[in-house]
């Protein structure tokens, strides 16, 4: 297994085969650097920043960020704008408009006191290397650039290495193996929690989505990275952290981030669309939603 930072988050890889974690590694690094220097909203020189100081004009890009782009646009499609990649200028005004690392030294942040408005991201356009933003749009891809990057390496180091592979990067995991090999994967609402369940992955994704992380102080309290687009502001709601399977790690990852922002309604849209979820309430409760596997009785989760 080899572990490292990235993007405020852990990486964590693991492969069926030692001998090929080294080449795995070098491989997950180059490719994470690409998807970092083309999708990245913090970085001045990115393919991303030049498109977002650009709206309403045509943009070559990178072909990862018109692949990144099309998958935010479809999980707005399919949650029906409950993931939106068009809340950048609601996180800027939030301010979130720099790395976490560097945002959580920084002195408390006011609230805000006009709402941004978000725009349609049913209006974003993508053509072979090229992309359309609507004006007043702020692209940011946080909500599932993470999860499709980890589905992006595990697809990749598996078809040029020949091995099993799992990786999670900060919680969205990927795992692509043979059909007889599972792998142990601990679920928590915190990167290093004590607290939560240990269940069997095979091939498929799983995704956890937390109020608890990314998160920083505003003159009112805390603020996270997660905003609501139908008002602009951090989700507040009765689930405080959702984790989902799904056949990929972004399609897990939608279904847990629309979960917070759905709040009480979570479980019967989950349900409705055939997702298996652990879903952590505002008061430390835990409700299994679908085949999610039973806690045992080491691992109560509140």
């Amino acid at each position: 297994m080899s572990r490292w930072r990235v993007w405020s988050t852990y990486v964590q890889l693991c492969v069926s085969d030692d001998r090929m974690l080294l080449r795995a590694e070098v491989l997950t690094r180059r490719l994470l650097a690409a998807v970092d220097r083309t999708c990245s909203r913090f970085r001045a020189d990115s393919d991303l920043s030049r498109l977002n100081a650009a709206p309403g004009r045509w943009v070559e890009v990178d072909p990862l960020l018109v692949e990144a782009t099309r998958v935010a646009v479809e999980a707005a499609r399919i949650t029906d704008g409950l993931v939106d990649p068009c809340v950048g200028r609601a996180l800027v005004s939030w301010g979130y408009d720099v790395d976490l690392e560097q945002l959580v030294r920084r002195p408390a942040r006011a609230v805000p006191e006009v709402v941004e408005p978000t725009a349609d991201w049913r209006e974003i356009r993508w053509d072979v290397g090229a992309l359309w933003l609507p004006p007043d749009c702020l692209l940011d891809l946080g909500a599932t650039a993470k999860a499709w990057a980890a589905d992006l390496v595990a697809d990749t180091v598996a078809a040029e290495l020949g091995c099993g592979v799992l990786i999670s990067l900060g919680g969205d995991v990927r795992v692509v193996s043979p059909a007889d090999l599972s792998w142990p994967v601990r679920v928590t609402e915190t990167e290093g929690s004590p607290v939560g369940q240990t269940v069997d992955l095979g091939n498929g994704g799983m995704a956890t989505s937390t109020l608890l992380a990314r998160r920083w102080r505003t003159e009112d309290g805390w603020a996270h990275h997660l905003i609501d687009p139908r008002t602009s502001a951090p989700v507040t709601g009765e689930v405080r952290t959702a984790t989902a399977l799904g056949e990929t790690a972004v399609g897990a990852n939608v279904a847990s981030t629309a979960a917070l922002v759905l709040g009480d309604e979570a479980e019967a849209w989950l349900a409705a669309h055939g997702v298996h979820a652990r879903l952590v309430l505002a008061d430390g409760t835990v409700r299994r939603v679908g085949s999610w596997p039973a806690a045992s009785s080491q691992e109560t989760a509140a």
